[in-house]
């Protein structure tokens, strides 16, 4: 087993590993910009290292700067968390130079399934189910008008290179094609260094799920169940739920087998999320996959018991899965609530409730700065239950109780978010929110005047 694993990333999920590693017996190494100087993860950790400036780009995206602080600080390995350079793999292949284990996969998967085009390709070549579109990618727009009127409208443009909602545009015609090829091409250029482009048919309004799968370096791969992600902004999760509603075991079955033939053929190993888009008639199709531990991890481990971080590092250091796929059960239903600052500044106050089947995932205390250079998300709210019903009941409660004072956030919207009839009833898709938000907000206004008056 490891001695000293360095910890390449901050907040929430910094803390969240460092935990991990302490009941592993395995000393953490945190790094920190200088505006996380006064973090959790840093007051927490055995040990830390400043790698920059507050700036991402100088100091967390700092490839060379973390490989330094590794072999500085001695560490074996570095678990990158999610985002940064968690599905980066120069930084992967880096790690391989010099002799420090990277905690996911290779350099060589990471960059075949991160190419979304060429993950298409090897998908379509083992038989897993795509979304109709191009095969290759698109290099200009005359191509892209020919491909949408091949595969009809309307239709995503994507950047091959692309995440976190970057790089798409819908098309319901040519023109808008000609338009949004140029936009989205412009925009991922900007974003990741890499303006390919590929093209796929825009099923409308479909449930996104994903299916957590995790895989050790002799090939054993099972699947833990899925995740409904359909809730969302801006092609943002603003939450997450398992099992879902529309899904019954035949298809979960199904689906997860097909998840696990997309890891083997990916030669996949370590934690991993292959998502799926499911449409009004059950047909569902194979969109991407993450190579990395998944904001949204904590619902899979609420449901089945199993630890992710802990199976991480293990199969990265060589050990074999220690389960199998028969001794996976689902006996709860779990929902993640992400909690986003909508300012930055400093938490006056905070308070985060407890009790049964509940889970908070934060590294906000009382005085801690909310900086402007980073993600959002401050806090990630984790209720389980008996029942779906039961475990809506309790993340309203939890909504109910939560104190963060100083800064605004979002929590009094997913409040609202939780009594919504179309949320209730569990079939809900990623158009939700467009359709939805301007009657969340109305609610939200109306509730804040009543509370002045």
């Amino acid at each position: 087993m490891f001695n000293r694993i360095l910890i390449a990333n901050r907040g929430e999920i910094a803390l969240r590993i460092l935990r991990c590693c302490r009941e592993m017996g395995i000393e953490a190494i945190v790094v920190y910009s200088e505006a996380d100087r006064d973090s959790l993860p840093v007051m927490e950790a055995a040990d830390a290292i400043c790698i920059g400036p507050a700036t991402a780009s100088a100091s967390y995206l700092n490839e060379d700067i973390i490989i330094q602080a590794a072999l500085q600080k001695g560490c074996d390995a570095i678990h990158p968390g999610y985002g940064f350079l968690s599905e980066n793999a120069d930084f992967a292949r880096k790690c391989e130079e010099n002799g420090i284990v990277f905690i996911g996969p290779s350099a060589d998967i990471i960059s075949r399934m991160g190419d979304k085009q060429a993950a298409r390709k090897l998908m379509m070549e083992n038989n897993i189910p795509v979304v109709p579109g191009s095969k290759e990618l698109l290099n200009t727009t005359e191509e892209a008008v020919a491909m949408a009127e091949k595969i009809g409208y309307p239709v995503m443009l994507k950047a091959s290179a692309g995440g976190g909602g970057k790089g798409m545009r819908q098309a319901f015609n040519a023109e808008e094609v000609k338009s949004a090829f140029e936009t989205a091409r412009a925009e991922a250029r900007a974003a990741f260094g890499n303006d390919d482009m590929y093209m796929e048919k825009l099923i409308v309004d479909p449930h996104h799920i994903e299916f957590q799968i995790l895989a050790d370096k002799a090939g054993n791969t099972i699947y833990l169940g899925e995740r409904n992600c359909s809730l969302q902004k801006n092609h943002q999760k603003l939450l997450e739920e398992s099992p879902s509603s529309i899904i019954d075991e035949k298809l979960r079955k199904e689906m997860g087998e097909t998840a696990v033939r997309a890891a083997k053929a990916a030669g996949y190993f370590n934690a991993g999320t292959i998502e799926f888009i499911l449409d009004g008639s059950g047909n569902y199709y194979f969109i991407e996959m993450n190579t990395r531990i998944q904001v949204e991890h904590p619902v899979t481990e609420e449901i089945t018991g199993i630890d992710l971080i802990r199976e991480q590092i293990r199969i990265a250091c060589g050990m074999n899965l220690s389960l199998k796929q028969e001794d996976v059960k689902i006996q709860r239903h779990a929902i993640e609530c992400r909690i986003n600052a909508l300012t930055p500044g400093k938490v006056e106050f905070v308070h985060f409730p407890s009790g049964y089947g509940v889970r908070i995932e934060s590294h906000l205390y009382s005085g801690y700065e909310v900086s402007p250079y980073y993600d959002s998300m401050i806090a990630k709210v984790i209720v389980t239950g008996k029942t779906r019903l039961e475990t809506v009941r309790r993340l309203r409660r939890v909504l109910e109780e939560i104190v963060i004072d100083g800064i605004k956030t979002n929590y009094d919207l997913m409040y609202l978010l939780s009594y919504h009839p179309e949320f209730l009833r569990g079939n809900y898709t990623t158009g939700f929110w467009e359709a939805h938000h301007k009657q969340l907000e109305d609610w939200l206004t109306e509730g804040l005047k009543n509370n002045e008056a």
